[in-house]
């Protein structure tokens, strides 16, 4: 299962480590893995979100995430989370908001 010890200020944290490698290593791992992804037609990304919090969990010992399983359903709680969020906040291109 997932298992989170601490505080809302740990919980706030690991939050903001995800933002970071999400910002900074998935795009590079998006490039690398785009034959993949494209092989796949895109359920590589999938993975590539796994591993994005497999290493947040590594980083973060109050963090428990134990098994496969448990992963991939953090990970799809997650990306449906962000979907929904994203439908709200309006997307910013060349200054405008559209």
């Amino acid at each position: 299962g997932v298992e989170f010890i601490g505080n809302w200020e740990t919980l706030l944290s690991v939050g903001l480590i995800l933002g970071l490698i999400n910002s900074f290593i998935r795009p590079i791992l998006k490039f690398i893995t785009l034959p993949l992804r494209m092989l796949t037609f895109g359920l590589f990304g999938l993975v590539i979100n796994m591993g994005m919090i497999w290493l947040v969990d590594i980083l973060f010992t109050k963090l428990i995430i134990t098994g496969l399983i448990p992963l991939f359903w953090t990970t799809l709680i997650i990306w449906g989370l962000g979907l929904m969020v994203s439908l709200f906040i309006p997307k910013r291109r060349s200054g405008i908001i559209e």
